[in-house]
């Protein structure tokens, strides 16, 4: 059976795998906070019925409450260890979905699927200058194919050894403003992740979907450009893997053959 990714525009991202369907990062509305959708369309109703949703960390283009609370009732929502004490409103969020809180090398089995917690370079705080540092995530699947989903991450030495073997990898590259500061996958990092990782396919995420109001002509180079840049990147580092460039809405199939 193939493995399927749909990315629906920034971190938002299904990946079903074995009779499972996992949803990452959910940002489903037109406004994230200062942010407005100027690319590809709000994900439709159906993007929100998963068996699990994964939150990598607790900024709020990836933790977003509104998203949540969207998201069908039933699914099992993992969680960074900590994140229902330094947000509270989660917890009222959280009443119709069933939650799991992880930490780095945590495993949790949802439906066909087994979920593994991995570290990632990121800041960890809810605000900039929030008092609890919660530790950041990324999110191996596995099942009939193993596929990295990196959340917001630094490269960091022991990202491969971290990871392990996998089939697909979700990465980072760009961002959501005319600024992209520490703790970030540009896209030559990326393609540098991609060299040591060595999947056989890739999708970059996170960039092309929303940017601050009132600063649409700020820098739109770091807006349009990552994904582009990335595959440019990835043929010079990683020539080996395949690079999906999606549109938003649009997905991937990966034939499973065996690692």
């Amino acid at each position: 059976m193939p493995v399927e990714i749909t990315w629906w525009g920034h971190a938002t991202a299904t990946v079903r795998d074995s009779g499972t369907t996992v949803l990452t990062d959910p940002v489903l509305t037109p406004r994230c906070a200062h942010l407005r959708r100027r690319r590809g369309d709000v994900p439709p109703a159906a993007a929100r019925a998963a068996d699990a949703v994964l939150v990598s960390h607790l900024h709020a283009d990836h933790l977003h409450l509104r998203s949540l609370a969207r998201v069908a009732a039933g699914a099992l929502l993992v969680l960074p260890r900590g994140a229902l004490r330094a947000v509270p409103r989660l917890r009222r969020l959280a009443a119709g979905l069933e939650v799991c809180e992880v930490t780095a090398g945590d495993r949790v089995r949802v439906g066909g699927l087994t979920v593994r917690a991995v570290p990632a370079a990121h800041d960890g705080r809810r605000l900039p200058f929030g008092p609890r540092r919660i530790q950041p995530l990324g999110y191996v699947l596995e099942g009939e194919a193993k596929t990295y989903y990196a959340g917001d991450t630094d490269l960091y030495e022991a990202m491969a050894r971290e990871t392990g073997p996998v089939d697909m990898a979700l990465l980072p590259v760009g961002g959501w403003g005319p600024r992209l500061g520490h703790g970030h996958l540009n896209a030559e990092r990326a393609a540098e992740a991609l060299a040591a990782l060595r999947p056989r396919g890739a999708v970059p995420v996170h960039y092309g979907t929303f940017w601050p109001v009132g600063m649409a002509a700020v820098r739109a180079h770091e807006f349009h450009a990552p994904g582009d840049e990335f595959v440019r990147h990835a043929a010079r580092l990683a020539p080996e893997v395949r690079v999906h460039r999606l549109g938003h809405g649009e997905s991937v199939r990966l034939a499973v053959t065996g690692r």
